[in-house]
This record gives C-alpha cells, structure tokens and sequence, in this order.
C-alpha cells in the first residue's frame, strides 16, 4: 500500500528529499498539495486531503529541516 495523507511524517521525509531548497513556511497549499500527489508511492485520493492534514505536513516538513 503507497502513500496516504495520513502519512504526516514520512510524506515530509519525501517532499524534503524532493524539494530541499522550498521555502516551507510560504508555500502555498495548491503547490504542497500537488507536490504530495506528486511523490513516489502516493496513491490516496486528491479529495482527502483538508487545510487541516496540509498544515500537519508543512509542520511535519519544518521539523525534519530541523
């Protein structure tokens, strides 16, 4: 089973690997939306998503740069 949008921690591992040089705290979530749909494995469905799981991921992603 791929990806889903619960996977907080390891889509942030995925979208640093990705995207190192993103500037987390101003991107915006049309663009963090699509770059999760985006990565390798992610298999969920595009209209699960929420702000809510969003802010958990750039939070998740402003951690792992820590």
């Amino acid at each position: 089973m791929g990806l889903r949008w619960t996977d907080v921690q390891e889509i942030a591992i995925g979208l640093e690997d990705a995207h190192p040089e993103a500037d987390v705290v101003n991107l915006r979530f049309t663009d963090l939306h699509r770059w999760v749909r985006e990565l390798a494995g992610f298999d969920d469905d595009p209209e699960r998503s929420s702000e809510k799981i969003l802010e958990a991921i750039q939070m998740a992603w402003l951690e792992e740069r820590d």
